[in-house]
């Protein structure tokens, strides 16, 4: 069926389509044993792919990555096509539109998506009242950032307001500080400035009758060094764990010509050509720290050996976007069937 429908899709600008395509599929669980039909169809319910991560556990290991559903909106829809766990956000302490269309561009010939949306979002608020409507069951993790126009030095102000705001909600935290689309944010994942994040966040956590567990959501474009940083941080500030990784400024070799892909403009790029550097990024964290935080592994993931890969290397779950767009709804299913199919060879 997204077979057919894809070239129409395409025909379309791209956030318009998004929007669309959501809408069709929330008219059609609208429909009264159509979403059970739905969920029939596109969920692999079996014991072999329940994963424990962080003291939770994910019925399987497949997650829709942030910026997918950005307001909580589609939660129950999402929950219809099979996924383990659902990440909103990024939530920022008030709504903010983002940076100006269009934003969002497709590379066909490369299976990747260049976006710069820079947070847009209806804010911590409007969030949290989608949320107490959440479908039971699903898990649900929050992504949060900080304003543009908040300084990084006020920055901490902002997490810990999101924080606040959402953690009766949702099931995990992600801190967002590696998105290239909010001016300077990215500074945010030097150590001294990030450990200060981290710590303050911790400790928020540790005050709360419920902890949540918190991850770290990384670029990238990081160094050796950096990486060393990253792994450093997570044993000093005792967060549960990595999100590896966020969209790449790299634009080294892509089908498309270099005009075409000029022409977009700046913004981070995802999809199939962020599979290899993700991956590695993975395999890096996972071999130095010797394993004792767990990695959640999203980029480039447009197949089932794309997501047995990231496995592979180290990520003990998955979470899928661009790939969702490229290769369709399915795609979820068939991850979780090729890691059943292995587990039965094994």
């Amino acid at each position: 069926m997204y077979a057919l429908l894809k070239p129409i899709i395409f025909r379309i600008q791209p956030e318009n389509a998004h929007e669309l395509t959501m809408k069709l599929l929330q008219f059609a669980c609208s429909i009264p044993g159509l979403s059970w039909v739905l969920k029939r169809w596109y969920s692999v319910n079996s014991k072999g792919l329940t994963v424990e991560v962080a003291g939770l556990e994910f019925p399987n290991p497949v997650g829709l990555a942030a910026g997918f559903d950005k307001d909580a909106q589609w939660l129950g829809e999402m929950a219809t096509l099979g996924f383990g766990f659902v990440e909103i956000g990024t939530i920022t302490p008030v709504s903010q539109s983002g940076n100006p269309k269009p934003r969002l561009f497709r590379l066909p010939s490369d299976e990747g998506i260049i976006n710069r949306m820079g947070f847009n979002n209806g804010g911590m608020e409007s969030a949290v009242e989608r949320l107490k409507q959440r479908p039971e069951g699903l898990l649900v993790g929050g992504n949060i950032g900080k304003i543009k126009v908040t300084s990084n030095a006020d920055a901490t102000l902002d997490y810990e307001k999101c924080f606040d705001a959402l953690h009766p909600y949702v099931d995990y935290f992600v801190v967002n500080v590696s998105s290239p689309n909010t001016p300077g944010l990215r500074e945010l994942q030097e150590k001294e400035p990030l450990s200060k994040l981290l710590l303050a966040l911790v400790a928020r956590n540790e005050a709360k009758s419920i902890q949540r567990p918190i991850f770290l959501k990384i670029a990238p474009d990081l160094t050796d060094a950096q990486l060393d940083d990253i792994i450093d941080l997570v044993s000093e500030t005792t967060i549960s764990g990595v999100i590896a990784t966020n969209t790449t400024i790299d634009r080294s070799g892509l089908k498309a010509s270099k005009e075409k892909v000029e022409s977009m403009g700046a913004g981070g790029l995802s999809g199939a050509p962020l599979r290899n550097r993700s991956t590695e990024v993975i395999r890096y964290l996972h071999t130095q720290s010797q394993g004792t935080f767990p990695i959640i592994g999203v980029g480039g993931i447009c197949s089932p050996e794309d997501a047995l890969e990231k496995l592979d290397a180290g990520a003990s779950l998955l979470q899928v976007y661009s790939g969702l767009i490229y290769a369709g709804p399915g795609l979820v299913k068939q991850i979780n069937r090729a890691i059943l199919k292995r587990q039965s060879v094994d």
